[in-house]
């Protein structure tokens, strides 16, 4: 079953079209059924308020907005139902008493609140008017002391030296359990002290699987993934593309004003899931440089999580990632140098377009006996990758 197109695809599509192309213009460039490209401006314009909703699509959303609200209510009642039985085991009744007088407030019926925190009703209006007892009466006056000797000491007094204070400066007979016990009812804590951060160990690199050896005969054996940044008039664009060496197809990228992390991730997250049998690519070699965004946690777990073995060439070695500097220096020449560039809209719009809709599609390569990286997969016996397509 041909799998959807990425939301990034959609969004770039869309703003092809903003930008004064017709519809017919932007399904050949990026080779889709016009079709689904006016099902998808309609929905854009729908979602942003642009376009009313016809009174069958209205109800269709409001059934389904229903649903979801539902099932979310029905959710909340089971948490409810299993927090209110785990609060009859560790609160006393005369505690939960304190909570079902707030909940009245609030409107909530007193035979409703009872029942579901587990107490009895008599019990509750029972101690309404039952007049406070001597531990309690106590308990306030501690916690009054407790309260004015925290903010003389500027809040940062714990248990230890509030009791201190108590017992030494007014004599008064307390445990510190009961000051710690107060004080956590009371929102009161002291400040701790600030530790010392432990020094752990760096972590062993990831190994160089590849050794420059680029060459597979079968789609997702090996992936090659890097980032290159290009200056507009607003600052610079940086993308992440993700190729298979096999193909040399983008199979995955992602644009972004800033070089974080998430961004070699969602390249890759795109990758998975346009090639990607239930998300996983079995055996597969993800190959990165040594950069941060590619060493990272989040990077590093998601190509686990997928199946990929990570892979890293040596530092500041281009020839180690060969097959991405080469994709670099091609859209160097022949998208990035072409022009300056105003905004960085423009420039994601052009990378995406240059993409898409040119190098995967119509792209001929040298190292693919002249055909583009589509042509290729789709002619080569061993492999069975077909383009994505709308739902």
């Amino acid at each position: 079953m041909p799998k959807p197109y990425p939301p990034e695809f959609r969004r770039r599509a869309l703003d092809l079209l903003e930008s004064g192309r017709s519809v017919r213009e932007v399904a050949a460039s990026l080779g889709i059924a016009e079709s689904c490209l006016h099902r998808w401006k309609r929905r854009d314009l729908i979602d942003r308020g642009l376009k009313p909703l016809s009174p069958a699509e209205a109800e269709s959303v409001a059934l389904a907005l229903a649903r979801g609200r539902i099932a979310e209510l029905e959710n909340e009642v089971k948490i409810l139902r299993k927090a209110a039985a785990a609060v009859e085991q560790v609160v006393p009744p005369k505690a939960r008493f304190a909570l079902v007088a707030e909940l009245a407030v609030e409107g909530v019926p007193v035979k409703q609140a009872c029942l579901t925190l587990g107490v009895s009703r008599s019990g509750f209006y029972d101690a309404r008017i039952r007049p406070p007892s001597a531990r309690a009466i106590r308990q306030a006056w501690l916690t009054d002391q407790i309260t004015a000797i925290h903010q003389a000491s500027r809040q940062t007094y714990g248990s230890p030296r509030v009791r201190a204070e108590l017992v030494q400066a007014q004599g008064v007979v307390v445990s510190r359990k009961t000051v710690a016990v107060l004080m956590q009812r009371a929102g009161l804590a002291g400040l701790p002290l600030r530790r010392r951060a432990k020094r752990v160990p760096a972590s062993v690199t990831v190994t160089d699987l590849v050794k420059r050896n680029f060459h597979r005969d079968r789609p997702n054996q090996l992936w090659v993934t890097d980032i290159t940044g290009h200056p507009t008039r607003e600052g610079k664009l940086y993308c992440c593309v993700v190729l298979d060496a096999f193909s040399r197809r983008v199979v995955g990228w992602a644009i972004d004003s800033r070089q974080r992390a998430d961004l070699a991730t969602s390249a890759l997250g795109m990758a998975i899931d346009s090639r990607g049998a239930a998300g996983q690519i079995p055996d597969g070699i993800i190959h990165a440089d040594h950069g941060t965004q590619f060493t990272s946690w989040t990077f590093t777990e998601r190509a686990r999580r997928a199946g990929l073995l990570p892979s890293l060439g040596t530092v500041g070695d281009p020839y180690d990632n060969a097959v991405a500097e080469a994709f670099w220096a091609r859209m160097q020449t022949e998208l990035l140098d072409r022009q300056r560039w105003r905004t960085r809209v423009e420039l994601a719009n052009a990378i995406f377009e240059y993409i898409e809709g040119f190098y995967n599609r119509h792209r001929r390569h040298s190292t693919l006996h002249y055909m583009s990286p589509i042509q290729f997969e789709t002619t080569h016996p061993s492999s069975p990758i077909s383009s994505p397509a709308s739902p």
